[in-house]
């Protein structure tokens, strides 16, 4: 039987007599007022095609339920009554986002208004996967505990393994979470946290937390890079992850055969070179925290590594004509900027005019965008 994280999410949050948490109408609603913070309810029925009697019966609605909540009247705005602003409510539920790499688990808490309440991880060495989740179960009820938390007030798990999509819930994940690969996550994860569970490829919800926390808030569309132990990543296109017939739309990697494979930007490659010239890098978490763009053999990797680097921006750019393209992932900021520099585009202008180019862009998100993106995913995709 197919595993759909919606048939599981606990009664409280459903709409009365119904077995999902928001109408059509009320999602178009929360997505509105996530993207824009702070407006009054009068202003929603300038940016919909309901009508304002819909319009406010469906917010009393929502805020009868305590989805969203009524704050003061937001002055000089329409004529007649002041209009209260609305905005989600951060009380209503949260979420864990679970991000599981090569070296290391992010775990995030994050409640229903996009705020991280929580981080933490767990490191995967030496670990069999479930101890690995005893661990991350442990952190979860440390974090519910420092932050008053109802475990009931609990709406789900977002989950990210790196690897591509093969079915269902089964991903294949890099040799080092061989362990986690090729296994019904989703019923697996469900029945260990008593919750539903989402699952995605890591460098899909790093695109997602950019989406909705980064580069998305002033671009619709952009490619993102996902520098982990491979390299991946994952496209968005008018503010949405595109995930592609099956699954692996930005699954990078696959442009390369094998001799190429082992010239590209994957960080594994540079810890690799990084260990032959003398420098002691025990993990692309360490490498990220203490990169420093001196240690031989870094330049050196960055020269081997542009030509495949550049093809697949031209690629990403010609195919997808993206906004931007965003540099993500696990990499360090300065090792993003020095493959920048050396980026080419192929680009042959006509009659003196270039076509447009995506501009270059550097995560801002400094804690674990794939944890972020996992957690924020069962709101995205039940809520807004």
């Amino acid at each position: 039987m197919a595993y759909f994280p919606e048939a599981l999410i606990p009664p409280q949050f459903l709409r009365a007599g119904e077995s999902g948490v928001v109408s059509p109408n009320e999602r178009s609603l929360l997505k509105l007022i996530w993207r824009h913070p702070g407006l009054s309810r009068s202003e929603v029925t300038d940016h919909t095609d309901l009508t304002q009697q819909s319009v406010y019966r469906i917010i009393d609605q929502l805020a009868e339920r305590g989805v969203v909540l009524l704050g003061s009247p937001k002055p000089g705005v329409g004529r007649g009554q002041p209009s209260p602003t609305i905005r989600l409510n951060s009380r209503y539920a949260y979420s864990c986002g679970i991000s599981v790499n090569t070296d290391v688990i992010g775990i995030c808490l994050m409640d229903l208004a996009g705020n991280v309440m929580a981080e933490s991880s767990v490191t995967l060495r030496e670990h069999t996967m479930a101890q690995s989740l005893d661990l991350v179960r442990t952190r979860l009820a440390e974090a519910q505990k420092l932050n008053d938390l109802s475990p009931e007030a609990l709406f789900g798990i977002g989950f990210a393994i790196a690897g591509y999509h093969v079915g269902g819930t089964r991903y294949n994940a890099p040799l080092p979470l061989h362990e986690w690969s090729l296994i019904e996550l989703g019923p697996l994860l469900a029945e260990f946290f008593g919750k539903p569970v989402w699952v995605h490829n890591g460098a899909n919800t790093g695109a997602i937390a950019e989406a909705m926390f980064g580069a998305g808030r002033h671009v619709k569309h952009f490619g993102y890079l996902s520098f982990n132990y491979g390299f991946g990543g994952g496209l968005v296109s008018d503010g949405e992850l595109l995930l592609g017939g099956n699954g692996n739309a930005g699954e990078f990697s696959g442009i390369y055969d094998q001799e190429e494979n082992q010239r590209r930007p994957a960080l594994q490659l540079l810890i690799e070179r990084l260990v032959r010239n003398g420098v002691d890098v025990p993990s692309i978490t360490y490498m990220r925290r203490n990169f420093d763009p001196q240690w031989p053999g870094v330049a050196e990797w960055v020269n081997e590594i542009t030509p495949a680097y550049n093809r697949l921006v031209n690629a990403i750019s010609a195919i997808f004509d993206p906004q931007a393209i965003v540099f993500g992932g696990q990499v360090p900021p300065d090792l993003a900027q020095m493959m920048i520099d050396r980026t080419e585009i192929f680009g042959r202008p006509r009659y003196g005019v270039p076509r447009p180019s995506p501009k270059l862009i550097i995560s801002e998100i400094a804690s674990d965008a794939s944890a972020m993106g996992a957690a924020v995913t069962p709101f995205h995709s039940t809520f807004y």
